[in-house]
């Protein structure tokens, strides 16, 4: 974007306005006769200095940081300065950056938001309040902009963090960073949106210092009016833009994803992107194991949103692999904090509703409300944890399981670290090698007899980039589940299954390489569909030309 306002510069606008423009700044970095062209002569030290070696001295003063928060906070000062340097940089630093602009390091961010607020990248903050301010709020943070994808979050339910109010935009910015650094979507056509609908974290409302609605959260009707208000303010400012939902609460976010998803190209993360994500790690595993999906038995434990959406996306395909609704729905068995849902589990979701269990199956239906209680009854292949209950998946748990299956698949999905239901170095002891594992945080490798263990992280960063960038770029109109599944396939067939303890997601070190591949098959899965706004033959070349890249350009 930056080599366009550059060219279309004019004399309203002032050298200085672009110094302070992070789309168009390039600091030390502009040439001698862009400083002459924009009367900044003087205003910049005399050395011009290529993208590179401005990377390397910002790489040095990144180093310099010792604690993560205090690198992510650099990081984000050098994102509100120079854009372009800023992903020029994570480019070359991707797998170190990764943790740092988004999980882990962004809990931290968010829960000292207040005390360490800084520009706010760029972010619409949309207040319940004022629902007249919507569409003017919109248009004033994305001005002179075309936006071609938005992350929007009411920060109700972040996992593992829960309501967090105005302070959860961290979230919608970090998202946004890691759909530009891992696929190549222009920056300056993304917009991040806080739904500012108050709070019910008390520490927040009693701190003099929070920025948001000092008030308990809307909800229903009034809650669901304001969505409304928005979806068609965003939809009318931004006609091709691809709406992506982001830690809504488990009341609201099925619901506002069926609302919308057959109106308008729309994307929920925790639902349909976890989802997406264990759903390949879990092909990767029987990739390895050389089983098939409809011999599994799963268990989720922790059935709230992230959890139905697992839940959900293996439901589905395992209906695209040929089983009907009823077949299907009995390969589940869901435990939250009552342990076994059963259909008479009193407060279940409409989410919960239709993978719940009858007593009658059961002889000891009353004894089954602990995970182990359930693991020793039912026998479950695969294991998945979303539940944000540190150290559940114990040893006896994971033995007993191992003990009825030749490879278990076993996810603790559940972050940041301190929340995590267990950790892949247990795993593979405790199964002698056997578990087939993926963690939701970045995990070392784990050397045991003799063999090292390549450890997958089910991170939603290794498949929302490409799908997203594959729609923006295909000018989709729609998200349907054939795209999904076809995303879901080629992320899935990425590891190497003949490797010893190989890795059953792959790596993020190279999440721009397989985000390309995503990308591509997306949109090739929108064109086989008809489901393109504007007329593309190639699918491939649709990506490659809306591929944005982190390098400056002389302007003219």
């Amino acid at each position: 974007m930056i080599n366009k306002h550059l060219e279309d510069l004019n004399m309203t606008t002032t050298g200085y306005a672009v110094l302070r423009d992070p789309f168009l700044n390039k600091g030390t970095g502009f040439t001698l006769a862009e400083r002459q062209a924009l009367g900044i002569t003087g205003a910049l030290p005399s050395q011009v200095q290529t993208i590179d070696e401005q990377a390397a001295q910002a790489y040095q003063q990144f180093l310099s940081k010792t604690a993560p928060l205090e690198k992510r906070i650099f990081l984000m000062n050098l994102f509100n300065e120079n854009v372009t340097l800023f992903y020029h940089l994570m480019d070359e630093h991707v797998a170190e950056f990764m943790p740092i602009v988004y999980d882990p390091v962004v809990a931290d961010s968010i829960e000292q938001y207040n005390e360490i607020f800084m520009n706010p990248q760029n972010a619409a903050f949309l207040s319940v309040d004022r629902p007249e301010d919507i569409q003017a709020s919109l248009r004033n943070a994305a001005a002179g902009r075309d936006i071609k994808l938005v992350v929007v979050t009411d920060a109700e339910g972040i996992l593992g963090m829960g309501d967090w109010g105005v302070n959860g935009v961290d979230i919608a910015v970090g998202k946004l960073m890691v759909y530009t650094a891992a696929a190549g979507i222009d920056p300056a056509s993304v917009l991040p949106v806080s739904i500012d609908a108050g709070t019910n974290n008390q520490s927040l409302l009693d701190n003099p210092r929070y920025l948001g609605n000092k008030h308990a959260r809307i909800a229903g009707d009034d809650y669901l009016a304001f969505i409304d208000q928005f979806v068609k303010a965003e939809q009318t400012l931004f006609p091709e833009s691809l709406l992506h939902w982001e830690d809504f609460g488990r009341a609201n976010a099925q619901v506002i994803l069926d609302k919308y998803k057959d109106e308008i190209a729309t994307f929920n993360d925790d639902i349909q992107g976890t989802g997406m994500i264990v759903l390949a790690g879990v092909f990767g595993a029987l990739n390895i194991s050389k089983e098939k999906l409809v011999d599994q038995t799963f268990v989720t434990f922790g059935a709230g949103t992230a959890g139905m959406g697992i839940v959900n996306q293996i439901f589905t395909e395992l209906q695209r692999a040929g089983l009907s609704a009823e077949e299907a729905r009995q390969h589940f068995y869901l435990v939250d904090k009552q342990g076994l849902l059963f259909e008479d589990t009193p407060d279940l979701t409409a989410a919960q509703k239709p993978f719940t269990r009858q007593r009658s199956e059961f002889d000891n239906a009353a004894s089954l409300t602990s995970l182990a209680a359930v693991v020793k009854t039912i026998h479950p292949t695969v294991l998945i944890g979303t539940s944000t209950q540190p150290g559940t998946f114990t040893e006896e748990i994971v033995k007993e399981m191992a003990a009825h299956t030749p490879r278990p698949i076993i996810f603790p999905l559940s972050n940041p670290t301190k929340l995590a239901e267990t950790t892949a170095e247990n795993l593979i002891k405790w199964t002698d090698g056997k578990a087939l594992v993926s963690t939701g945080i970045p995990a070392a490798d784990v050397v045991y007899k003799g063999i090292t263990y390549k450890i997958g992280q089910g991170n939603n960063a290794l498949i929302y980039p490409g799908l997203g960038f594959g729609l923006v770029a295909s000018t989709a109109k729609l998200l349907t589940q054939e795209t999904i599944s076809a995303a879901i396939h080629a992320l899935g067939g990425l590891v190497d299954a003949d490797e010893p303890g190989a890795a059953v997601l792959p790596p993020v070190s190279n999440l721009t390489a397989f985000s390309q591949k995503i990308a591509e098959v997306t949109a090739q899965s929108v064109l086989d569909q008809g489901l393109n706004r504007e007329p593309i033959v190639d699918a491939k070349q649709a990506v490659k030309d809306a591929k944005w890249s982190a390098e400056y350009q002389v302007g003219k």
